[in-house]
């Protein structure tokens, strides 16, 4: 498995100083990616959970590459927010420029008022992201790119630079939209702050089965876990996966591993941006690192 770390771009605490030390620190302690968040309109309902200043994710990754040397992502881009055509160049840029390291989190939004803000409709954020997804494929793999749909309609616009690679797409939320969209065009499944029973018992059985309706194989499964230690095991009814006493979130590890888990994202996140989130983040990062996962070996301890 590879393990990476969400760093936090947003908060009283944050600033351009700040994102290079959760960038070189993930690469110190030897994880082997990192990934970072995207809003565009910091309306109250944004606010009220992550709050100004708020550092945009392409300018901030643009900058990360030359800074570290690890792949590096979005977690995740809302693709309503921004025109195919722009996301496309943005993702295509980063990730020739980094040499192919790059890995592209997708998700629909949840934040009404910042769809409303932005001029665009919150009940259609499904169905926009599909089509956005369609075209932004096809500018990764062709020169020239006509396309006529609901939302965006172009004719032969010259779509280089090409990405290094194909930049996988991880596609987040665990609605039976985000499935279907994971299974139809995307490259892995992603969801965020995920129960390990839900997983198991729903979840990942209804991506395999949308995944053999479809006739295509089920997309690789990289979750993104809240990481918080306790000194005490928690009841599971008060825990998602990554929560607890280092034995439970070391065999939430070692369940992830054996169902198939391929990439694993830890966000040390508190909760409250208005307390300190670095060197207490960081603090749970070499705990994690000292005493329950392996990351030159990429497994669980």
């Amino acid at each position: 498995m590879k393990f990476g770390v969400n760093i936090l771009n947003f908060g009283p605490e944050a600033s351009f100083e700040s994102l290079r030390a959760w960038a070189v620190g993930a690469q110190s302690l030897g994880f082997h990616f990192v990934m970072i968040s995207d809003h565009v309109a910091v309306t109250p309902d944004v606010q009220a959970q992550y709050p100004t200043p708020f550092y945009d994710p392409f300018t901030v990754l643009a900058w990360l590459v030359g800074v570290i040397g690890i792949e590096l992502g979005t977690t995740v881009t809302i693709l309503p927010y921004r025109h195919p055509l722009l996301t496309a160049r943005l993702v295509a840029n980063l990730d020739q420029i980094s040499g192919g390291r790059f890995l592209f989190g997708v998700g629909v939004g949840w934040a009404k008022e910042e769809f409303a803000a932005l001029g665009i409709p919150f009940d259609r954020r499904g169905a926009i992201s599909n089509e956005y997804l369609e075209v932004i494929r096809a500018c990764w793999t062709q020169d020239v790119v006509s396309y006529a749909g609901e939302f965006v309609r172009f004719e032969r616009v010259h779509t280089g630079p090409r990405p290094e690679r194909r930049p996988p797409v991880w596609v987040g939320g665990s609605s039976e939209g985000a499935l279907r969209r994971a299974v139809r065009l995307g490259d892995a499944w992603h969801p965020i702050r995920p129960r390990l029973s839900w997983l198991k018992e729903t979840g990942l059985p209804r991506l395999r089965e949308l995944a053999q309706s479809e006739g295509k194989a089920a997309p690789r499964f990289c979750p993104r876990l809240n990481l918080r230690f306790s000194e005490r095991s928690l009841p599971e009814s008060e825990r998602t996966a990554g929560q607890g006493s280092e034995e439970q979130v070391r065999a939430d590890l070692r369940e992830l591993a054996a169902l198939g888990a391929e990439y694993i994202l830890f966000d040390t996140f508190s909760g409250d941006a208005s307390q300190p989130q670095l060197e207490p983040g960081f603090r749970q990062l070499e705990r994690l690192a000292l005493s329950v996962i392996d990351l030159e070996g990429g497994t669980v301890r």
